[in-house]
């Protein structure tokens, strides 16, 4: 990764979490969640439909990236499957993925700068409600 390309990630980023294109939350509506994962890390883009002009309009309200380990990925997978009773899942090849799948390919660090930062001693536990492990 250069400079050139690690500045032009931060602007971009501090464009799309700042910019006005950012809608606010409507609890009484549903979420749109766009999740991608890559090698280095993780993007997400929450989106929600709300009505503008009379018109149903699909807009952003947050937009994640950030680096992850192994094991979180791992956690990730099993609340999706866990909860996946409350939520349609999608898959969409990358290429028309474009609002998480850049966020995952270039994730900012875990750290204290990142509006995602979990440290990792207090990184959020899972329930699960039963395992079954057979060897």
């Amino acid at each position: 990764m250069t400079v050139d390309r690690v500045k032009d990630f931060e602007s971009l980023r501090q464009a799309l979490t700042t910019a006005l294109l950012l809608l606010m939350p409507d609890f009484k509506l549903p979420f749109k969640l766009y999740i991608d994962a890559s090698g280095d890390g993780l993007g997400a883009a929450l989106h929600q439909v709300q009505i503008s002009n009379d018109k149903p309009v699909e807009g952003p309200i947050c937009f994640i990236s950030r680096q992850i380990k192994p094991m979180h990925m791992l956690r990730c997978q099993i609340a999706i499957q866990e909860y996946r009773g409350n939520m349609t899942i999608v898959n969409k090849d990358g290429n028309i993925h474009k609002n998480a799948d850049g966020l995952s390919r270039c994730p900012l660090p875990n750290d204290i700068n990142n509006p995602a930062y979990v440290p990792e001693e207090a990184s959020p536990q899972i329930p699960i409600k039963g395992l079954s492990v057979t060897y």
